[in-house]
Order: C-alpha cells, then structure tokens, then sequence
C-alpha cells in the first residue's frame, strides 16, 4: 500500500520547550489515521506542519510525495485542513464562504458550482447554503469548516479535534460523515483527538505524550497490549472468595460487593470460573477498553509535569 503522508525523525521546539521529538511515522493512502494525546502531546504542532502553516526544525515531511519546505504550493493543492477555530466568514452564506475558498484555487464557472454542490452534500449542508454561516449550530459549522476543506478534492483530509465543543448527536454526525469520506471516496483522513472512543474507529492509531511516540498500532492492538480483560464476579459469600483467592494466589481486586479479576485474556476466565462456580452467583467478563490502554500508556509520563505544545 501507498504511504501518502511520510514522517521522519520531526523536531520542534518553542523557546526551550520541545513541542515533537524525533517523531517518525507514515499513512497509508485511503485510511483513517488517528493521532491520539493528551493536553500538551504535539498534537496540533504536528497538524500545523503538516498543514505547511509551521516550519519544523529538523526532520522530513513527505505529503502526496512532495517534500515539505520545497513544494509545499503543490502539498496544499492535495491537502484540506479543518482547524480548531473555524476560519469561515459569518457574515457571509455557507455557499459564499465555499465559493470564495474554490476561487483561491483557481476554480469558476460550472465547475466550481460543481464542487460547491458536492461538498455541501458529502457533508449534509445542501439545505443550508443559503442560510450565514454565523447562524449556524456549532455542529453545522463543523461540517461546513469540513465542506470548506474539500472543495478542491483534497487527496488527504487533516482534521484536527473537529469534535471538540459538539453535542453527542452532532458528534456522530460528523464521525458518520468522516467515515463516509474515507469509506466511499476513498480519501486519506488524518485526526487528531483526544476522545477514546474516536481513535477506536481509525485504522491505526499513533499515541503522543510530551511531543515523543509512546505508542502506535490498530485500536484492537493497543487495546490488547496495555488493557486488561477483566472477570467480575459476585460472590455468594465476600470474605470466603476472597480468602480462597488469597490461598491460591490469584490477584483480585474488590469494590461495592463485587470482585474483579484482570485476565491475560478473555479464555482464561473459563478455567478460572471452573475453580470458582461453587463460591459465586454470578459473573461477567468486561473487555479492556481504549480508554483504558490510553491511561495505560500516558499516565506515567504524566507525573514528569509540563506543557510542550501551545495549543494540544
């Protein structure tokens, strides 16, 4: 498969503090590339080198095959950015604020009505092209901020925390459409966020903290190397189970009447549940969760304090 975003050894520093350090990785074209980190990661210093609106100090940017720094008019022809802050006029009708951007690449006439009209109905505006983009909900502004990065037909879509602020509904909404996008178009998604249940739906997953690479890999993989499958079990007399537990060396856990037991995987729990039938009433096994890997993975790093990245 293509890689169509090549990242190599990417530094960057504001003032003396490091924002990215030797960050390496690649995306392959057509997938749905999640960029997860707390407060302070490098999240959004990498969306805007990656945007060409910050220059890095060392390191190698590759987009759509052209190297950032020399031919960074051609990366934005093949790049559409969905920043934080939206950047469209609210005086001015969802349509107009579209019309103007395609302008800027050069497009008129039908085929600008053309791509006006696609965008606003890849991302569900089509109703609403009349209406001043200042009227609109701040879900609505989303999804026009993303109609707005696609009127040129980007090769690759950089969104960075397009959630961020929206209601649970407006949220799905716009998770259904970046997944209609990298779906059906067949285009390159790359997100930063810091909600769990969004890096869940990406393709592969890269985890910042403190501007360095803690971790990398598909959401099933991260959940199964740092989140733990766990039997929960309610006993039919507390203080026997946990004593038989206790002689037979199995670590446990117990909250509010409730014992829980971190498995190395799912199947362990039978043999454990064989060895325990007769002390419990019931059970269940919960799936370790990315929120859980997440914590797994940066709370350690946590303790060593500061704020490497202005924004995210």
């Amino acid at each position: 498969m293509k890689q169509i975003i090549e990242v190599r050894g990417l530094e960057k520093k504001y003032g003396t503090l490091a924002a990215l350090r030797n960050v390496s990785f690649s995306v392959e074209e057509g997938k749905l590339f999640a960029l997860l980190g707390p407060d302070g990661a490098g999240k959004s210093t990498t969306m805007d080198i990656l945007s060409t609106y910050l220059k890095p100090d060392a390191g190698e940017v590759y987009l759509a095959g052209y190297p950032l720094g020399r031919e960074d008019n051609e990366i934005r022809k093949r790049i559409g950015t969905v920043f934080q802050e939206g950047v469209l006029d609210a005086g001015l009708t969802v349509e107009e604020n579209l019309r103007y951007r395609g302008a800027l690449y050069g497009l008129q006439g039908g085929i600008l009505q053309k791509t006006v009209k696609s965008a606003l109905l890849v991302v569900g505006l089509e109703d609403m092209a009349k209406r001043r983009y200042g009227q609109l909900s701040g879900g609505q502004k989303r999804r026009c901020d993303i109609a707005r990065a696609l009127v040129h037909t980007p090769q690759i879509l950089l969104l960075d925390e397009p959630t961020t602020g929206l209601d649970p509904q407006s949220r799905q909404h716009l998770w259904n459409t970046i997944k209609k996008l990298q779906s059906l178009a067949g285009m390159t998604v790359f997100v930063t966020t810091h909600y769990m249940e969004e890096a869940r739906e990406a393709d592969h997953v890269l985890v910042l903290d403190h501007g360095e690479i803690v971790a990398h890999g598909t959401p099933q993989e991260l959940q199964r190397h740092y989140a733990h499958d766990w039997l929960m079990l309610v006993p039919k007399d507390a203080a026997a189970l946990q004593e038989k537990l206790r002689r037979e060396e199995i670590p446990f856990q117990s909250e509010k009447g409730t014992v829980r037991i971190a498995l190395k995987d799912s199947m362990e729990a039978i043999a454990l549940l064989q060895r325990l039938s007769s002390d419990i009433h019931s059970f269940q096994v919960v799936t370790g969760t990315m929120e859980e890997a997440f914590l797994a993975i940066v709370k350690p790093r946590k303790e060593e304090g500061g704020n490497c990245d202005k924004r995210n």
